[in-house]
């Protein structure tokens, strides 16, 4: 099942190049790009390149790409951002394209999406997600 009226989601226009995405990795099941309301510094999404709704409906296949690459993506932020944990969230009700929320975080405080600053500089953004490359490439 893809997106609902099957049209672009604005994550598939971000993976075609037609939006602007900091890119933190890309393979031909996944991609990870920085949020632009990020919770947390360090927070970004891992997206599947197929534009499908409900995590739920993801194939096996697809599911487990997700999930590899979040728990890689996850370890190399881990000391990156001086973090308790990674958190992991799956909500996907802002953007009808199944996402994976990975946010550094100390406490369990630090997940609420009150807290999302989209006022952080593209430079900062830049910034970071040249760190969490170079990470993933070491």
């Amino acid at each position: 099942m893809t997106t609902p009226d099957d049209s672009p989601t604005i994550f598939s226009r971000i993976i075609a190049g037609e939006l602007p995405g900091r890119f933190v990795y890309r393979d031909e099941d996944v991609v990870s790009f920085l949020t632009i309301a990020p919770i947390r510094p360090g927070h970004l999404l891992v997206v599947p390149r197929e534009p499908i709704d409900k995590w739920t409906d993801l194939p096996e296949q697809t599911w487990a790409s997700l999930m590899a690459t979040s728990q890689r993506i996850g370890r190399a932020l881990e000391p990156l951002f001086e973090c308790e944990r990674v958190a992991v969230i799956l909500a996907g009700l802002e953007v009808p394209h199944c996402h994976v929320h990975l946010i550094p975080i100390r406490t369990e405080a630090d997940l609420s999406f009150a807290n999302a600053d989209s006022s952080v500089s593209a430079e900062a953004l830049d910034a970071i997600a040249e760190k969490i490359r170079t990470a993933l490439q070491g």
